[in-house]
């Protein structure tokens, strides 16, 4: 007997696209992975070559890449069961496989249209506007007969996200002694941005709706919301608190257990691993307080399933699109201003001859 639901007919897409930040997979690729990310960007060589220390602690190796394929296996998995038979591509901005070889693959494949999950659910530049951006590089690297590319809507209040969170939120809590569990603060964490984009797109709001959407579905009430991993110059001001500094006042505050839920990541890579697990826990620990660091959604089955709810929510053009919480889903197509670029620093004036 098929339990299988109905394939859905000629659908108007071709392939599924996850698209990702990228990163090193052996020692030797650190430098040039950076040198990608901070192309064309006023970044000194000596903080670069900070940031590659980070990725040596752990033999230069990102865990990001490998996480991508596992969720790419998982979706392949549960697309059959919402009717979706389509392949699954992987492409990334910064790192192997790149965004303009796995389009040529596309091409090569007969790919004409595709669907695009970013792994990203907040609306920002960096984690939306510019993967649109990177893809439409890369089809004009391509050239002729690069597919075309659409990107399911962001998803930071859909049910599925929010009850992966939640579930992460209760391991984290269940690692706390019962006694001790009511008075645990959590803080929720997110990449923090440039004030300048942030004041062009959605970002915060999203972020504290989601924070308080998880919040209440384990059945709480208060809530932080810090930011980490800013890469900025000293000058330029960038979303605050930092999750150090929030850890410090707590402590202050005679506060003895944290949660840390990293929601603004969907899995647990570099910044993550790094700056959460190192140094927030080392930071933690020498303050004597007792530091608890929640899951990423990762592939969490109500995650993957959620991916496939969307992507069948664009092929067929449902009417019916879940979000949770009072602001309603996200469009599927972005408007020409959203999430723009930050405005870039006047070039210094020339002297005078």
């Amino acid at each position: 007997m098929n339990n299988m639901p109905p394939s859905i007919e000629k659908p108007p897409y071709e392939a599924i696209l996850v698209v990702s930040f990228g990163g090193p997979e052996h020692r030797d690729h650190v430098i040039p992975f950076l040198e990608n990310v901070l192309r064309g960007r006023n970044v000194p060589r000596e903080r670069m070559l900070e940031v590659a220390e980070h990725y040596y602690h752990f033999g230069g190796v990102s865990p990001i890449n490998a996480q991508n394929r596992a969720l790419i296996e998982a979706l392949k998995a549960e697309l059959p069961r919402h009717g979706v038979d389509l392949p699954v591509y992987f492409g990334n901005r910064n790192w192997h496989p790149l965004l303009p070889d796995t389009l040529a693959e596309m091409r090569a494949a007969g790919v004409r249209r595709a669907l695009a999950y970013f792994t990203s659910a907040f609306s920002s530049y960096s984690g939306c506007r510019q993967y649109r951006e990177n893809i439409l590089a890369a089809q004009e690297q391509v050239g002729d007969g690069a597919p075309a590319v659409d990107k399911i809507r962001v998803f930071y209040n859909h049910p599925g996200f929010v009850e992966a969170m939640a579930d992460r939120v209760r391991e984290a809590l269940e690692q706390i002694p019962a006694e001790r569990r009511a008075a645990a603060r959590l803080i929720y964490t997110a990449h923090s941005i440039p004030n300048s984009m942030a004041a062009n797109c959605a970002y915060e709001q999203q972020l504290r709706e989601s924070s308080r959407l998880v919040t209440e579905a384990v059945g709480r009430t208060d809530f932080i919301i810090a930011y980490q991993s800013r890469s900025g110059p000293p000058t330029q001001p960038w979303l605050e608190p930092d999750v150090g500094d929030v850890i410090k006042q707590l402590h202050g505050e005679g506060v003895g257990d944290v949660v840390v839920v990293p929601i603004g990541f969907v899995s647990d890579h570099m910044e993550v691993i790094y700056d959460l697990d190192d140094e927030a826990k080392h930071l933690a620990e020498g303050l004597g307080v007792n530091m608890v660091r929640a899951g990423t959604v990762g592939t969490h089955p109500r995650f993957v399933r959620m991916i496939a709810e969307l992507i069948v929510e664009r092929i067929q053009g449902k009417v019916e699109r879940p979000a949770l919480g009072v602001l309603g889903p996200c469009h599927d197509v972005c408007p020409i201003d959203c999430c723009l670029p930050p405005p870039r620093p006047p070039m210094p004036a020339r002297p005078a001859n």
